[in-house]
């Protein structure tokens, strides 16, 4: 996040990692209550698209840390939602079902997930789903990526993986980034935390550590699983 408000909670507040909602989870929200110092492009973004999506980050009882995206890639903001304003959720994966507006579908971002949609190999092995600007507007059907919006993508890995399965994924986000002309970036969700496909590729070739993110913070490991 470019700026994250001040948490709603005491600094010693025992704060936990709320397993209702997972990272990049989607939450409909019934209201966002304002915090100080927040950036002017907050309100008018909630009433376009009264979503948040869920971020790593530890909270206190009551509070979910999530994210709100405004009109432009620099409009991003932290923030934290109270859970009791949560409607609905939608994962990742869950959007998979959901195909962008004929009008929409040409964009690069689009082109790219029906390829993986329909690619044989590993991907049909992991539970995934599109993230960032284009699982943004499958939720909403607020329009959000552009002509030159990358692919975001979360894998679920919650075992090991070889090198040769690695590997596969690899080239089979790099052909379907080739066949739309834009990049495809994927995350993968190990029981460390979210790794960067493109870094734990390295890591199998014999890379010493990766980075992982988690509620916690960024920390390099050994081992991802």
């Amino acid at each position: 996040m470019r700026l994250c408000a001040a948490p709603p909670f005491a600094p010693d507040t025992p704060c936990t990692d709320e397993s209702r909602w997972r990272p990049h989870d989607l939450l409909r929200l019934a209201r966002l209550a304002p915090v100080p110092d927040e950036p002017t492009w907050v309100p008018e973004a909630f009433a376009r698209a009264p979503f948040a999506v869920v971020r790593r980050a530890r909270a206190a009882p009551g509070f979910v840390a999530a994210g709100l995206r405004g009109g432009t890639r620099a409009e991003r903001f932290g923030t934290w939602v109270n859970a009791d304003d949560i409607e609905s959720s939608v994962s990742p994966e869950s959007l998979l079902a959901i195909a962008p507006s004929p009008e929409r579908a040409a964009l690069a971002a689009f082109v790219a997930l029906a390829s993986l949609r329909e690619a044989p190999g590993p991907l049909r092995d992991f539970v995934w789903g599109p993230t960032g600007s284009a699982g943004f507007e499958l939720a909403t059907q607020v329009h959000t990526p552009t002509e030159s919006s990358d692919l975001d993508l979360l894998i679920r890995m919650p075992r090991r993986s070889d090198a040769a399965t690695i590997a596969a994924l690899a080239a089979t986000l790099a052909r379907a980034a080739q066949h739309a002309g834009t990049r495809v970036d994927a995350q993968l969700e190990t029981p460390a935390g979210g790794v960067a496909l493109a870094e734990l590729a390295q890591w199998t070739s014999g890379k010493a550590r990766v980075l992982a993110r988690a509620s916690d913070g960024a920390r390099l490991v050994a081992d991802p699983w």
